[in-house]
């Protein structure tokens, strides 16, 4: 006998409410809140920095499949087959018959792609996952203003086509590199992607602003806005409500409360 119990799954991600539009999902997550605040203090050195950064972007891969990848109906022997013909179980699985390729936008994206590329092997087809790196960088003005982002080198694995499309990367700040790496995919590499999805952990209103006028067929994921230097009849109201108003970024483009740069914190590189 067939139980339809798990025939079909329903999940329903907890978002915090906001007025950025239906691609943006601010996850609310008091866990991963939590330890992100950790990560983020000034006293966290590594090798927490890293272990926690692992820890917030496996659960964060775990919503993502979750919310957005496609599912299949499988019917599995367990070990009880040998006892009894009922030893099947039947039910919705994630379908490993799915293609995705992660992005390592290095430096500060590079562990997280390693991240979700692991996890990604162990849900789908390993053949029909891979991970393609960009070495990107910012560029300033004779003031070190951030104006743009420039991509010194890239390793890219083959088309897209109807692939998940993840770009991983922690700090959402002026939306410049992502859209760049966006752009490299859809005027370099063959194929149109299924889905395209950016996964952070920290994003400001700048960043969703610029990415969402861009890229309107990008979904973003962050666990979290910081709009920290907004004046004060912004705080209090819903997310995008007062969006011409909300700021997240310093004058040098760094994200207050934010964490610092997480490439230089990340490497303990800080050039």
């Amino acid at each position: 006998m067939h139980d339809p119990l798990y025939s079909h799954i329903p999940f329903q991600l907890n978002e915090l409410p906001h007025r950025y539009g239906p691609q943006v999902h601010l996850v609310g997550n008091p866990f991963l809140l939590s330890q992100l605040a950790r990560l983020c203090a000034k006293g966290t050195t590594q090798p927490e920095i890293n272990r926690l950064v692992a820890l917030l972007y496996t659960d964060l891969m775990k919503m993502v499949l979750n919310a957005e990848f496609p599912r299949t109906r499988v019917a599995v022997a367990t070990r009880m087959i040998d006892s009894t013909p009922q030893g099947i179980y039947q039910g919705e699985v994630l379908d490993p018959a799915v293609r995705a390729v992660t992005v390592n936008i290095a430096r500060a994206g590079t562990l997280p792609s390693q991240v979700a590329y692991d996890l990604l092997n162990t849900t789908l087809d390993p053949a029909r996952v891979r991970q393609d790196h960009i070495m990107m960088s910012r560029t300033t003005d004779a003031r070190d203003i951030v104006v743009g982002s420039n991509i010194g080198g890239a390793k890219l694995g083959g088309d897209v086509d109807d692939a998940f499309l993840l770009f991983p990367d922690p700090m959402g700040a002026t939306g410049g590199s992502l859209s760049t790496a966006v752009n490299l995919y859809k005027n370099q590499v063959a194929g149109t992607p299924r889905r395209i999805l950016s996964l952070h952990l920290i994003v400001t209103p700048e960043f969703l602003r610029r990415v969402t006028r861009e890229h309107p067929d990008l979904s973003v994921y962050a666990l979290r806005l910081d709009r920290g230097l907004s004046p004060p009849e912004v705080f209090g109201t819903v997310p995008g409500e007062l969006w011409e108003k909300e700021r997240g970024l310093d004058d040098h483009q760094y994200i207050v409360p934010g964490g610092g740069g997480f490439g230089e914190i990340m490497n303990n590189a800080y050039v």
